[in-house]
């Protein structure tokens, strides 16, 4: 089944019309035919399962016929990725959005390999929003994650401070335990950072900056040093499945 976001203005009397590029891609390339069932979901509010009723080379419309169920978590996730190098922030989008991230912020710190100028922040962005578009698309998401410009480390760690709980994986923490007892709370936080340093790791002094912060707990991911993607993954995915157990 297909999944497609519009917004409320394109609903009217339970009649969807979309054009543009959704319509082009539902319409030439998965070739979408009038009978077919949809997942709309609507920006801002609900999801809803949809007969489509007319399919053109620009626009297509889709009954509304049963409400959805969302697919959200009841909490909201920030990860805060340092910008790795290559094509891995492509990967960690990708990936944190099937997962359920509400948000990504690309953080610029001391060992980032990566340094962007204007421009290319700006082109990189759209690129990444596009790939968490294509990612919620995929995985039935009800949102589509945003993505934040790229951010100085230090204004990434005071944007954090509005989160209930905010979890940083560092190489040289010791014992699981603190990480047990942090995932233990999680289900009973409203909203939830991730921080996760580049190749090269958080420099010492940034370790010091964010175990100034109330709300951030140092982590262990165990005995062995995971790659910055690998160890996006991996909290995610363990964070998930602590919201989704409450």
């Amino acid at each position: 089944m297909q999944q497609v976001f519009v917004d409320a203005r394109q609903v009217n009397d339970e009649i969807v019309t979309i054009q543009g590029a959704d319509a082009r891609h539902l319409g030439r390339a998965v070739r979408i035919r009038p009978g077919e069932e949809v997942r709309v979901s609507v920006r801002g509010g609900r999801d809803y399962y949809g007969h489509v009723l007319t399919v053109d080379r620009e626009e297509m419309t889709v009954k509304l016929v049963e409400e959805a169920a969302s697919t959200e978590l009841a909490q909201k996730i920030c990860l805060f990725q340092a910008i790795p190098k290559g094509d891995r922030m492509e990967t960690v989008i990708e990936k944190a959005v099937e997962l359920g991230v509400y948000e990504i912020v690309p953080v610029e710190t001391r060992y980032c390999v990566v340094r962007l100028d204007e421009k290319k922040k700006a082109k990189k962005r759209e690129r990444w929003q596009a790939i968490a578009a294509n990612a919620a698309r995929q995985s039935k998401r009800s949102i589509i994650p945003r993505i934040a410009p790229v951010t100085p480390y230090q204004k990434a760690l005071d944007d954090a401070g509005d989160a209930d709980l905010v979890l940083l994986p560092y190489e040289n923490a010791r014992g699981m335990q603190a990480t047990g007892e942090a995932l233990t709370a999680v289900a009973h936080a409203g909203g939830i950072g991730i921080f996760i340093g580049p190749e090269g790791g958080f420099a010492a002094d940034e370790i010091k900056a964010a175990q100034r912060k109330d709300n951030i707990r140092v982590i262990s991911l165990g005995r062995r040093i995971l790659r910055t993607d690998t160890a996006a993954i991996a909290v995610m995915t363990m964070v998930m499945m602590a919201c989704e157990s409450r």
